[in-house]
């Protein structure tokens, strides 16, 4: 399944102007750590501190989904997640090796048997990234792309070290 976007592009030959990657175990304490980590990153952008709080919760929403589908709430399996930094754009990445789906079927919102508000992580990462790309097979495990544009955003350097809001 993958999202259209809106008129980010993401050539993979465009290289990263700077890049981090973080595992974490499946585990929800770890959700803040990943949130947290991914905003300090992205701080080195001067970005607007609603942006950041975007990009934290589309984070967040992935890093759960690995968690609660792709593990099963199993404690003890990997996450990985990476952030990027491209010319105009930023990119997000959250992969598991857990249960994965059929892309051509994917669950609907809501369709975990929660009535308690889960279901509406896809949404929310859409509304808060300018692209969102999902990638899943069946035992194969569960891979987000999520890409952002950043407009203006100027990066820290040795002469400007603090350029970010966070």
């Amino acid at each position: 399944m993958t999202d259209a976007g809106r008129g980010v592009v993401a050539s993979p030959d465009t290289k990263a102007i700077n890049r981090m990657t973080i595992s974490l175990l499946s585990q929800p304490v770890n959700l803040g750590l990943a949130r947290v980590a991914v905003a300090a990153f992205f701080s080195q952008l001067d970005i607007m501190v609603s942006e950041l709080e975007e990009i934290k919760v589309a984070v967040s929403e992935a890093v759960s989904n690995a968690i609660l589908h792709g593990y099963l709430r199993e404690p003890d399996r990997w996450i990985t997640v990476t952030a990027a930094i491209y010319p105009g754009w930023l990119e997000i990445v959250v992969e598991d090796r857990g249960e994965g789906f059929c892309e051509a079927d994917p669950p609907p919102p809501g369709s975990d048997g929660h009535e308690d508000g889960f279901g509406m992580g896809f949404a929310l990462m859409r509304s808060f990234m300018d692209e969102v790309v999902l990638v899943s097979a069946p035992g194969q495990g569960t891979r987000v792309v999520m890409r952002k544009k950043i407009r203006g955003a100027s990066m820290a350097t040795p002469e400007n070290p603090v350029a970010g809001n966070c």
